[in-house]
C-alpha cells in the first residue's frame, strides 16, 4: 500500500512540475497571458488534470513566479563587497542586466495579473527585499558616507535596480541591453559618488 501512495504522490508531482514548467515556458516564449488549454496541451495533461493541481490561474501563476524565481536565485552569484566601487558598480549592474533580461518575459505577464494578484504582490515585495539586501551589503561604506541620505541613495538604487526601470529603458526607449547597462551603470555611480 505504501508503495503505491509514494507512486502516485511521485506521479502528481511529475504532472504537476510539469504543468508549471509549460506555463513558464509559454510566457518566457513570449506568450504573456496563456490559456490553461495551451498549457495543460504543452504540459501533455488534461484541462481536468490541471485543474485538479491548481484551484485557479491565481495559484498556477504564483507557483510559476516562484519556479522564475528560483531560476533566477540559481543564476545569481554574489558580487564580492570588498572589491573598489567602481568594480562593484559595474559587476553588479552585468548582473542586474544579464538578470532582468532572463526574467524579461515573466516580468511582462506578471506586471499584467500583479494588480489583482496577492500572490505576485508578494513575490513582488520578496524581490524587492532581496534587492534591497544585496545593495546594503555591497555599497554599505556608501551608504553610510551618505549619512541621512543614506535611504534615500538606497531607495533609488532599489528603483533603478528593478523591472519596471528596465522595461523603460528596453520597451520604452528601444535600448539594447549593452544601452540598459550602460545607464543602469551610470545612473548607479551617479546616485553612489554624489
Amino acid at each position: 500500500m505504501t508503495q503505491r501512495i509514494d507512486g502516485r504522490t511521485a506521479r502528481a508531482e511529475r504532472t504537476r512540475n510539469a504543468i508549471v514548467d509549460a506555463h513558464v515556458e509559454l510566457i518566457l516564449g513570449g506568450e504573456l497571458r496563456p490559456t490553461a488549454d495551451r498549457i495543460a496541451k504543452l504540459a501533455g495533461v488534461s484541462l481536468r488534470a490541471l485543474w485538479s493541481h491548481f484551484a485557479d490561474m491565481e495559484a498556477l501563476f504564483a507557483a510559476s513566479a516562484q519556479r522564475v524565481l528560483e531560476q533566477r536565485d540559481t543564476a545569481y552569484e554574489p558580487v564580492p563587497a570588498d572589491l573598489p566601487l567602481r568594480a562593484r558598480i559595474d559587476a553588479y549592474c552585468r548582473q542586474r542586466a544579464r538578470l532582468l533580461e532572463q526574467v524579461a518575459p515573466a516580468a511582462k505577464a506578471a506586471s499584467l495579473k500583479e494588480p489583482f494578484s496577492p500572490a505576485l504582490q508578494r513575490n513582488r515585495r520578496a524581490h524587492v527585499d532581496r534587492v534591497r539586501d544585496e545593495l546594503r551589503t555591497l555599497f554599505a561604506p556608501e551608504l553610510e558616507a551618505a549619512g541621512d541620505g543614506g535611504p534615500d541613495v538606497l531607495a533609488a538604487l532599489i528603483a533603478v535596480s528593478m523591472w519596471p526601470t528596465w522595461g523603460t529603458w528596453r520597451d520604452a526607449m528601444g535600448l539594447d541591453p549593452e544601452q540598459s547597462r550602460a545607464a543602469l551603470s551610470r545612473t548607479v555611480a551617479a546616485l553612489l559618488t554624489a
